[in-house]
């Protein structure tokens, strides 16, 4: 008897078919009753193991034992002329056909019930900006709070906060909150499951951190949003100078407990990403806050320089924290395009002028430099040459940057995209980058500006007002306005413009366009002759309000001026983003613009935006 008629005889085939549809069953049902208890990923993964590893077992046992009417015995054993294999085999038939009925169920409730019950309506899922992020491995870690009251203990707390949060952020398989949403809820009392639910993740990480001298205590904790579970938890007590493996450690045991396999590369991503000097990231804990507050006052300049004295120590101690050098370079950016725009009030002195377009390209050539991954390598290598004016190939760069995965964006690609042909592209990254950063205000800014430009006039207002409740913030007015205005809603933009907008020139401004948007020549002129009487923006914003009113003479007066100047080309093709006007001023009037357009191949103009029937060009 040949090798396969054996076992067939002994219903060795019969069984592993038997096994193997009952072992898949198993663990379909295991993983969607796991799922739903919260239960960890290996828990799965271990059951789907043992019944792997009992296939084998199954099988040796058919070969070798037979059932018989005194019960289980060895093969040889058993008179063949007295073996019931056959009707054993019968009902291993009987039970593969139940077994089969069964799996059938099972797959049509998993497809048709679970699925249906899962994936939300077209009409739930056109209620939030962001698909649903909450998968299994997402996380944010919320401030650690100080528990002592040392000058810098605050400072401290929350660097050892930041560099746990960017070392988390170097795994590809976690999703992991932006500081600027995870540090919103600093000093709030709110429960956990809201916090979590409010920034989409399954995970919460809280800890304190007390100092005495060089005494340092750490304890912290990665929590199960949904029931509150605590999944690790663990005191330290140490001294300072060990903070870094303390940090280090935490990191790491949370990653494990999400299931995330560490291998070398992994972890020196994750030392590679933080400041690793205890005196560092206190220095930028502070320079971030008067950064923050000088986004916040008239005079940027002012609490900018305050915010580069930190960042400047932080270079010094730690020269290749690529991070600190964006937050650098914003004054010198500030201060070119304020010099750029004609805007003089004494506050920048004729060295920093003179500085300034050195200083931001050294700064962005550092901060690509020190890129410590290949996306953001790309953003940096995008900004560098927009700002140098090495155009040639942008578009290229353009394509590579918005191809580059997770939460890595940067400070003008948003510019970039939008004027130059690429705003289907970038509204999937300013959407990838509002799931990571759920409470900025920019975050919602951008989705919203983009998605008028591609023409959903309907969804551009529903993410507008969605976000500004979320994240009020006076870019994300204007947003609003210009969606109310798209979609005709004229009395509630002049509204939007009084409650969201505080800059004593850009009420006026905007109200100017709500006007030329109606194509009342009469009530544009008078917000337009407004606007002039408190314009401290210089050429900029004469450029974008003389286009929406038609004022063709103004505009290109007003471009021409900026064209002349090393940063006028980044600064007039953020007028034409700003403006959603198509051309704001006549090509020919700008020759050194037009001249990097020429050598770039890039497409110009822009398309409009909204209608200025005002505009006749």
């Amino acid at each position: 008897m040949s090798l396969f008629s054996e076992l067939k005889r002994r219903n060795v085939i019969r069984v592993g078919v038997a096994y193997l549809i009952v072992a898949w069953v198993i663990a379909q049902i295991g993983e969607f009753a796991f799922e739903n208890f919260g239960a960890p990923d290996w828990v799965l993964k271990s059951v789907v193991v043992i019944l792997l590893l009992g296939l084998p077992l199954a099988l040796f046992f058919a070969w070798a034992f037979e059932m018989t009417p005194e019960g289980i015995k060895r093969e040889v054993e058993v008179d063949r002329s007295q073996s019931i294999v056959s009707t054993t085999g019968r009902k291993l038939d009987r039970m593969i056909i139940g077994v089969l009925v069964l799996a059938l169920a099972w797959f049509a409730f998993d497809k048709f019930y679970t699925r249906a019950d899962s994936e939300p309506s077209p009409a739930v899922a056109e209620q939030g900006v962001v698909e649903d992020r909450s998968q299994e491995k997402s996380v944010a870690v919320l401030p650690f709070i100080a528990m002592s009251s040392g000058p810098d203990d605050e400072y401290f707390a929350d660097g050892l906060t930041e560099e746990i949060l960017n070392s988390l952020a170097q795994l590809p398989e976690l999703l992991v909150t932006a500081r600027t949403s995870a540090f919103s809820f600093k000093g709030q009392d709110i429960p956990i499951q809201e916090i979590a639910a409010a920034l989409g993740v399954r995970h919460i990480v809280e800890g304190s951190v007390r100092r005495s001298g060089e005494r340092l205590r750490v304890t912290a904790q990665l929590i199960r949003a949904d029931d509150g579970f605590h999944l690790w938890s663990e005191n330290y007590d140490s001294t300072s100078t060990d903070t870094i493996a303390v940090q280090e450690n935490i990191a790491e045991q949370i990653a494990s407990v999400l299931d995330v396999v560490l291998d070398e590369k992994k972890r020196e991503a994750m030392k590679a990403a933080g400041l690793r000097d205890t005196e560092a990231f206190t220095l930028y804990q502070k320079g971030l806050e008067a950064y923050d507050l000088a986004h916040g006052e008239t005079n940027i300049i002012v609490g900018l320089r305050e915010a580069n004295a930190y960042f400047e120590q932080v270079i010094e101690r730690v020269p290749t924290f690529s991070a600190v050098y964006l937050e650098h370079a914003d004054l010198y950016t500030h201060a070119l395009t304020e010099d750029a725009a004609g805007v003089h009030q004494g506050i920048l002195t004729e060295e920093e002028i003179a500085n300034a377009y050195p200083a931001v390209l050294a700064d962005y050539e550092a901060a690509k430099k020190y890129s410590t991954s290949a996306a953001q390598n790309l953003m940096m290598d995008l900004d560098l040459a927009y700002i140098s004016g090495n155009w040639q190939g942008l578009d290229r760069r353009i394509e590579r940057a918005l191809e580059a995965p997770g939460c890595v964006t940067s400070n003008w690609i948003q510019v970039i995209a939008d004027v130059f042909g690429h705003t289907e592209q970038f509204v999937e990254h300013a959407r990838q980058i509002l799931a990571c950063d759920p409470r900025r205000s920019l975050s919602w800014f951008n989705v919203a500006r983009s998605t008028l430009r591609l023409g959903d006039k309907e969804e551009a207002l529903r993410v507008a007002r969605e976000g500004y409740e979320i994240a009020p913030g006076a870019w994300l007015a204007t947003a609003l306005v210009r969606a109310l205005v798209v979609n005709g809603k004229y009395d509630e933009a002049y509204e939007a413009i009084d409650r969201g907008i505080d800059a004593v020139d850009l009420i006026p401004a905007f109200k100017a366009l709500v006007a030329a948007a109606q194509g009342d020549q009469a009530l544009f002129d008078q917000y337009f002759e407004e606007f002039k009487l408190v314009n401290t923006a210089g050429h900029e914003w004469m450029i974008m309000v003389s286009a929406w009113g038609g004022r063709r003479e103004d505009a290109n007066h007003a471009a021409a001026q900026v064209d002349a100047h090393p940063f006028g080309a980044v600064t007039l093709s953020q007028m034409a983003q700003w403006c959603a006007c198509g051309a704001p001023f006549d090509l020919d009037q700008t020759p050194v613009l037009a001249a990097k357009l020429k050598e770039s191949g890039l497409n110009w103009p822009p398309p409009p935006v909204m209608d200025y029937p005002l505009k006749d060009w």
